[in-house]
């Protein structure tokens, strides 16, 4: 058991100096529109920040109204570390970045223990970026809240809804889901491929978004199942790639943000 899962990423996908960290997320916050009403769930990025930061902030934004209300936090992302089977809980007590440690809902992690598919593994945890790069922007837009963090493996959709669904609450409780869009294509390929999927997320089907369109497929379709449920409707408040926010167009990864109402 560890009681601090440490960051892994800092200075590499975001900056590890406080103040420096705390600048550029109020920068990219600062160039994100807020025509939104705060979304119940939020599907955004988990690249480096010079790649996705645009893109992830253009969420986080709509979340200024909510910043006393929300006391806990959702976050689901992809295993890029380790083989995992299911959905994997740390034994954590916090979180920590350069902002801070973020306490974990350790009532909701017992719970989920109880969960077929779910497990404890730190390992999962403690190299993986696709949670990790989220917190600076949640620890900035909110106040004090608690986190459930899971990282999503090979799991049934129906498997992430039934977590979800328990998970749910109310108005105090945000879920984010954490994926990127299509890797490695040229422009082109990649605008009509990031297009596909919008559309599939739109129309919250889930049965339309495979592997190589979302590296968070898992999560993103869990959410979509209890988003058609609860009779959510969603809307793109960004869609871009690397080409655009940085770096050459000959092979791009895809970012969008989806708030779920």
């Amino acid at each position: 058991m560890v009681s601090t899962r440490d960051p892994a990423v800092a200075g590499l996908f975001y900056p590890a100096d406080r103040d420096q960290l705390r600048h550029t997320v109020s920068e990219l916050l600062d160039g994100a529109s807020c025509g939104l009403n705060p979304p119940k769930a939020l599907i955004v990025p988990h690249a480096g920040y010079v790649y996705s930061g645009p893109v992830a902030a253009s969420g986080y934004a709509l979340l200024t109204p909510m910043r006393e209300t929300i006391r806990r936090v959702v976050l689901l992302g992809p295993a890029h570390r380790v083989a995992l089977t299911g959905i994997a809980v740390p034994s954590a007590e916090s979180f920590r970045t350069p902002l801070g440690p973020v306490p974990i809902d350790t009532v909701a992690i017992a719970e989920l223990l109880e969960f077929p598919g779910c497990q404890l593994s730190d390992e999962a945890h403690e190299l993986e970026h696709s949670l990790e790069v989220h917190l600076p922007f949640l620890q900035q837009v909110l106040d004090a809240f608690e986190l459930v963090p899971l990282v999503v493996g090979e799991a049934d959709p129906e498997t992430v809804a039934s977590v979800l669904e328990r998970l749910w609450g109310g108005p105090e409780t945000l879920i984010v889901v954490s994926s990127d869009l299509s890797h490695y294509h040229d422009y082109a390929t990649a605008q009509a491929l990031d297009s596909e999927t919008t559309r599939a997320i739109e129309a919250l089907d889930p049965a339309r978004i495979g592997y190589g369109q979302a590296c968070g497929r898992n999560p993103v379709n869990g959410l979509l199942r209890v988003a058609r449920h609860r009779g959510l409707t969603v809307t793109t408040v960004d869609l871009r790639n690397s080409g655009d926010t940085s770096g050459s167009r000959d092979s791009v990864v895809g970012y969008g943000t989806y708030a779920f109402h």
